[in-house]
Order: C-alpha cells, then structure tokens, then sequence
C-alpha cells in the first residue's frame, strides 16, 4: 500500500505535468487568430488543477516537505490567477485585447519567484524541482513575450511546457519502478525522504512564509506595472490576481496557527485585507467609480504594522524591517485619496517586489539549506537581555497550550482585536453625497472586522475556547452584515423597522456576552460593553434618531478597547515579564474561574503529559483519565488518602462501589499464590481487553497499601477488577501502580464523554485531566461473575462490547488446560447466595466507567446458578 505521502508527492508532480500538457496542447494548436481551447474551457481546467496542487503542497507542507510544497502552491497560484482571467475573458467581462495587460503583471510575478525557487533547488540539489520550477519560469517569460510581440509566437512556452511534462513522466515512471520493486530500484530524483529525515528538517512553517512572499511580490509586481508603463492602469483583469493571493494568504495564516506562530499570523492576516482592498479598487474601475480612500483607517493600519514590526524583531531583525515597509504603504494610502490609483501607493509596492524577491531567496534558501544566510535572530533577544525588568518568553510548546484540552493551533486574539480596531475605526468614515461604493470602507469592514474575525472565531472553538469563539463570530456576523448593508449601496431607504428588529436580535446575544464575559477578566467585559454602545448607535441610525458624533465617539471608544486588548496579547505573548493587565474576574462561581485555577489539562498523546498527571496521583492527587469507553476518575491504591478523597469527591453511593485496575497480569505476581491458578490464566487470556472480572476479596488485597480505603472498593465480598484495553491507561498504571477506578461524574447523572465535562462536573476537587477529545462509541463492557470460577461456573452480570460466545470459549481453552488443577486455599470459603445480589452493584458502576450501551436501564444479570457451566 503506497505511502500517503508518496500519494501527495505523485499528485502534485502529476498535477504539474498534467497542467503543462494541457498548456502545452493549447499554446502550440492555438494561433494568433483562433485559440485551440476556449478560454472558459481552459480556465475551468486550469482552475481544477490549481486546486488539485494546492491540496499536494498543503499535506506535503503538515509533512515538512517543504520545497516542494512551495512549488506546489506557487504553481497552483499561478493558474488559478491566468484560469480566472481566461474565464473573464470568455464570458466577455475582458475583451481579448485586454488579455496582455492583465496577464502580464501576474507572469512577470511568477516567472522571478520560479527563477529565486529553482535557483535555491539546484543549490541544495532537487534536479526534479529545479527543471520544474525552471521550465514554468522560461513558459512564463515566453508567454509574456508572445502576448507582447504577436510574431513571436507561443511556440517556446510550449516547449517549456514540454520539458516539464517529460520530467514529469519520468517521476512517474520512477515512482511506479520503485512501487513495483518494492524500494530496490529508484531512479535519481525520484525517490521520497523517510520519516525519519522529514522530522530533521526545519518545522517553522518556511514554505507557507516563501508562498506569501510570492503573493506579496504578485500583488507589487500588480501594482508597480501601472507606475513603470508596462500596463496602463489598474483594472478589472487584475482582480483575480489580487485576489487570489488574498485567499491563499489566508490559507498560510491558517498554517501558521498550526505552526503555533502567531506574529506570522497575524501579518499575514493584515496583509490578505490588503490583498482583498486592492481587488475591490480594481473592481470598482469595471463599473467606472473612483474609489476614495479616507484617512483614518490605513493610518491606524500603519500603527498595527509597525507594532507587529517591532514583535517580529524577535523572530528576525530582516524580517521586522520587511514588516516596516507594509507601514510605509499605509502612509502612502492614507496620504493620497485614490490610494492604490497613484504613484506613492505603487511606489511603495515597487519597493516591496524588490523586497520580497530577495526575502523569498533568503527564506526558501535558509529553508532547506544547512548553511544559513544571517538575518539577526538573536539581535532582539541581546537586546532584551539589556533592559532590566523585561524578561522575553520562552517560546515552548506550552506557550499556546489550552486550559481545557487539547489543540493543534495557536491563539488567535491578537488578530481578532486587531480586526476589530481596523473595522471599528473604517466605520468611522462618512459617506456624504458619494456613492457608498465609492468610499474604501466595504473591504476593510467585511475583510477585516467580519471574514478575518469568523477565521479567528474558528480558530479559538478549534482550541476549545468557546467564549472567544463566540465573540469573534458573533461580531464577525455583525460587521459583516452592517458593512454590506451601510457601505454597500443596500442601506438607503430600508432604514426602519426590519432593520432595527435585526439589529435588536444582535444586542440581545451581545447582553449574554457582556454577562459571560463577568466571569473572564475586566479587559473582555470593556470590550463586549463598548460594542454594546455601537449596536446601540446602529439602532439609532436606523430609526433615525442618532445624535451628532455619537456614532463616531462610541466606535473611537470601542477601536481603543481593542487596541489596547491587541497591544496586552502581542505584549504579554512575548515578554514573560511584565504582563499589561487585562483584570480579574469580575464575577466568580465555584468551578468557574476563567481558566485561570483550572487544574492541569495535558494532551494523552504526550508521554510527558501522561508523566505529569503520573506525579500528580503519587503525591495524592485525583484526576481524570480516557479510557476505551468514558472518561473516569482514578487515584492510585497506594494513597488511601487520595482513594478517599476520590470516594467522597464522587459523591458515591454505597451500592456503587469502586473498581480496581491493573495494567497488566505481573501487577498481580506478587498475590498469585493466593489467588486461584484458573483465575490468574482466565486473567491471562482475556486481558486487555473490556472484560471486568468480579472475584472474591482476600489477603491478596492488603499487598495494594488501601490500608482502610479498602472498604470502599467493591463489597464487603467481592471486587471487580480489570486490565483496559487503553495504551494511555496502561501507561499511566504503569507509571502509578495499580489505581481505584469509578465513574467521572457525579452518581446519578450522565456519562462524562469528554475532557472538558470532567472539570466541569467536578470542579476543583480534581487534580489534573489527561485530554482526548470526545469518548469512543458508548458500548458497555462485559461484566463477567468469577466468585465461584472453581466449581467451573462463570455467571455474567451484563454482556457488553465483548459477546458472551467469546468471553465463554476463553474460559473453556482455559479449562482445557487445567483439567488436572486444584482449588486454591484462598477460595475455600464459601459464598452465600446474598452476596451475589451485592456484586450486582458492580454494573451499575461499570456500566459508568464503561459507557452504558443501553442508557440508564438496569444491566441483565445472570446468577452464577443460572450460567451456562463449563465442566472439566
């Protein structure tokens, strides 16, 4: 079976080949009269493909393949970009003379990033990626010289084409020979690195930052031709281009929260909102509106970008002074009305191609090269290091660690209040006697304050944080709704009634979100009250009853909350010490604390973690574990004080006593000689499994050290005891020593079936929780009745996950091989035919820690009498 990221490779090769065919196929049939493919046709096709490369350089980039994985996604932006603009042109929004201006500005972009990739390829020797990105690179230079000399024809970007497509068939060729010898033979280039390799290389999310850096020299090279002559204007042939680095901008940011990078993030959240403006610039020239750019916003945006720069210094000086210059474009478009229309606008972007070519060279070479290329990374830290009283955080992986559960991403607050500031202070824009499209307001508000802020929204439910979740969505939804009705030509006459109603709808959900916001710190509860003050502006201008300046006054107070949130996360994410406040609860209940007393919640998958809570049980803690049913609540027998603790804790009920559980069959080497010899080998066969056995107390029990919290395991007869079929359980026995076991929820209401609910239904009074996620399937265990295994009978108290067939046919290859055994002393005693009702309280207990498979009804019982036996 081919290896998945053998899978991904082969996609993304082939992809690129298939790509280049079909280019080939169009530019060497075509003429300058007739094209061979429509240009619908062909963008459709090319649009397909571009999706297919962007999934292969996305799974190849979690794998760390990370050259490759920026060729695919360079690639894949470069025919999304020219697919978009054949499809305008077939469905007649550009004219086919208009086809050379609007190609031009995206080749030239895509032609330096190739040469810069392919170059850093052949210096660390990838001859398969080098041709690739070489030959697409000589396929874009040529296709801009046919589109510019309509006599050179399009004959050379063909045979580019055509070499990628060889080389593509001989990676496939090579991978096929591989897969058929079983990995004996693999032509040179054509062969995968192991696991083991991958893990060496850098996993800082480099191809995601050398993709930006592509679409920041695209989204340049599209606004520098204008000033340079090579197009006449900014125009509607430019929007794909724009746009589409705008999304695959947002698609790294994504990234680089799963990388845990929020400073990376954040800038290239900022930078897709520019992206996106840009495009609606462009856009709004197809309809002839002269888009006016008000001051206010891109000078806060400056502010943002310079704050960032500086946070970013600590990663790399070159890195915060490239930063520096995306404020100095911010200057520039708050300087000139027409923003990206004039010549300071685009000559700053001249400056940023220029910028971002030899940044993607440094990033793409530092990437994949073992000699790196020095861009001040320890410079920030030394400086630091010289200001007394500032103490730089530590980046390590319990940076972004959540308080309740486990997650694959990093905080995303600092670009949630950002876009809040950014959309807060857009609002504060007038209209007058313009066309509200006219007024570049729509992109910084929709963009900004409500895509950006649902992408932060999903990124904080991702970690498990569901009051951020929740605000960031819901004033996603806000702004994005009023942006599109204000700004967006929809507003005009509705003003009214049905407006105010939905506007109503939103300050009610915003007063539960001021409320629960009580129970965080101060700096949420500000945050979610003055956006109360601009619903209530909202409300006002829609009945028409707004005083003068409120609306304005409120926003500028709600735009500072948020910076000053923005300012405390980016500040207090960096420096260990000292913190910006953000306050105390205002409000406190038992259990709830806003994370900040919550006991410590681990991933199971880390060894570490498991170790962690492994020392929280030794020194008498309780805490909560998964297991391969529901999650349970366990102490380690040799702390009496800690089994106590857990009984009483648990609210238990003296029918419901608690289990024991061992990790393996040697945890009872040193009691073997007291217990039956059937038993132990019955125990031997059946385990690990999700059988729980129910046997008869003895002497073997004092070895545990329970000392008196003896009395509350099992019965005053008989205890249940079971070996889970669970790595994290076992593991953590193994590290603990055998534990007392019992349900993680009070007696008496649901199942626990996840990490979150542990704290919540226990509250403080537990001490740590191993995190999973969501409980398997709730399917009871089988309980099987072993008080009288040495007369041959087992009995079932209830059959669950494991059928009673099976459970009966290890007890009877059991027996085969004791027909010749003898009863131990130890069960000489015995049992009154009471006792059995008594060990039916087992299931009760068990059928919580197992996951009731028949809800809250009664387990079937049979009585040891009434079993099936099984006679030697």
């Amino acid at each position: 079976m081919a290896h998945p990221h053998s899978l991904h490779e082969s996609v993304g090769i082939l992809g690129i080949s298939g790509g280049s065919l079909l280019l080939l196929v169009n530019d060497y049939a075509s003429s300058p009269v007739k094209d061979f493919i429509p240009h619908t046709a062909l963008g459709i096709l090319l649009l397909i493909i571009a999706v297919l490369l962007a999934y292969a350089g996305i799974c190849r980039s979690l794998s760390h393949a990370q050259l490759f994985s920026s060729v695919c996604l360079t690639v894949s932006a470069l025919w999304c970009g020219s697919g978009l603009v054949h499809i305008l042109v077939g469905q007649g929004v550009l004219q086919p003379s208009e086809l050379r201006a609007s190609l031009v500005p995206g080749l030239a972009a895509f032609t330096l990033a190739l040469l810069v990739i392919g170059g850093v390829a052949i210096a660390v020797k990838k001859a398969v990626l080098f041709l690739i990105a070489f030959c697409i690179s000589l396929a874009c230079a040529h296709q801009i010289a046919g589109l510019s000399a309509v006599g050179f024809g399009q004959s050379a970007t063909a045979a580019n084409y055509l070499l990628v497509c060889l080389v593509g068939v001989y990676f496939g060729f090579g991978r096929l020979l591989s897969i058929i010898t079983h990995g004996k033979v693999e032509p040179p280039g054509t062969g995968l690195k192991k696991k083991s390799e991958l893990e060496t290389e850098q996993n800082q999310c480099s191809d995601a930052v050398s993709v930006c850096l592509v679409m920041h020299l695209l989204s340049a090279s599209v606004l520098a031709c204008p000033l340079l002559g090579v197009v006449p204007r900014l125009s509607v042939g430019h929007v794909p281009w724009l746009w589409t680095a705008g999304v695959f901008q947002l698609g790294m940011c994504v990234l680089f929260y799963r990388a845990m990078d929020t400073l990376a993030a954040t800038f290239y959240g900022f930078t897709a909102i520019l992206r996106f403006a840009e495009g609606y610039s462009a856009l709004l020239s197809f309809y002839s509106i002269q888009t006016f750019s008000p001051a206010p916003f891109p000078a806060v945006f400056s502010v943002l970008f310079s704050i960032l720069a500086v946070f970013s210094c600590q990663k790399s000086l070159v890195e915060g002074l490239y930063q520096l210059f995306f404020a100095a474009y911010c200057i520039a478009i708050a300087a000139q009305p027409q923003g990206f229309f004039q010549g300071g606008t685009q000559g700053v972007q001249g400056a940023i191609f220029v910028l971002s070519a030899g940044m993607l060279f440094i990033t793409t070479f530092n990437m994949v090269s073992t000699t790196m290329i020095p861009t001040g990374q320890g410079c920030f830290k030394a400086l630091v290091a010289r200001i007394q009283g500032l103490t730089l955080r530590a980046h390590d992986k319990e940076l972004h660690a959540p308080h309740l559960g486990y997650s694959k991403y990093a905080d995303a607050e600092v670009l949630g209040h950002a876009c809040s500031v950014l959309a807060a202070f857009a609002v504060t824009a007038t209209v007058g006697d313009r066309n509200p499209l006219s007024v570049l307001v729509l992109p910084w508000v929709v963009v900004a304050g409500g895509g950006l802020q649902l992408l932060c929204g999903s990124v904080a439910f991702a970690r498990g944080k569901t009051f951020e979740s929740t605000v960031f969505t819901l004033y996603g939804v806000m702004w994005a709704v009023w942006g599109l009705t204000r700004y967006g030509g929809l507003y005009g006459e509705t003003r009214g009634f049905h407006v105010a109603v939905g506007i109503i709808s939103f300050m009610l959900f915003n007063c539960l979100v001021t409320v629960a916001a009580l129970f965080l710190n101060v700096a949420w509860f500000v945050y979610a009250l003055t956006f109360q003050l601009i619903l209530i502006s909202f409300l006002l201008d829609a009945v028409g009853s707004l005083p003068y300046g409120y609306d304005i006054g409120v926003t500028i107070i709600f735009g500072l909350v948020s910076f000053y949130c923005f300012l405390a996360h980016i500040f207090n994410s960096s420096f260990q010490s000292p913190q910006m406040p953000l306050g105390k609860p205002l409000v406190k209940l038992g259990g709830v604390g806003g994370g900040a007393d919550v006991c410590p919640h681990v991933p199971a998958r880390k060894a570490s973690s498991v170790q962690q809570i492994a020392e929280i049980m030794k020194n008498g803690g309780i805490c909560g574990m998964p297991t391969d049913t529901v999650y349970v609540l366990v102490a380690a027998c040799n702390r009496p004080d800690a089994v106590i603790k857990a009984y009483k804790v648990k609210k238990q009920a003296e029918d419901r006593p608690m289990s024991l559980w061992i990790s393996s069959i040697k945890q009872l080497e040193p009691v073997r000689h007291l217990l039956s010899p059937l038993l132990m080998d019955f125990m031997e066969a059946a385990w690990p499994s999700s059988i729980s056995m129910v046997i008869l107390r003895g002497p073997w029990m004092d070895t545990f050290g329970l000392g008196d919290a003896a009395k509350h395991i099992g019965t005053p007869q008989s205890i249940a005891i079971r070996n889970p079929d669970c790595s994290v359980a076992t593991h953590l026995i193994n590290m603990v020593g055998p534990i007392t076991v019992t349900s993680a929820n009070p007696t008496g209401e649901a199942d626990t079936t996840h990490h979150n609910q542990v704290y919540a239904k226990l509250g403080k009074k537990v001490d740590g929780v191993l995190c999973d996620g969501p409980s398997p399937e709730n399917i009871a265990s089988t309980v099987v009745d072993c008080t009288k295994i040495e007369t041959g009978h087992i009995g079932f108290f209830r059959v669950g996950l494991i059928p009673k067939s099976k459970v009966l046919q290890i007890f009877e290859e059991v027996q085969m091989r004791h027909r010749h055994g003898q009863t131990n002393p130890a069960f000489e005693d015995d049992v009154h035919p009471s006792d059995i009702q008594r060990d039916k309280s087992f299931v009760m207990e068990d059928a919580a820690e197992s996951g009731r498979g028949s809800g809250n009804s009664t387990p079937s019982t049979v009585a040891p009498e009434q079993s099936p036996v099984l006679r030697n």
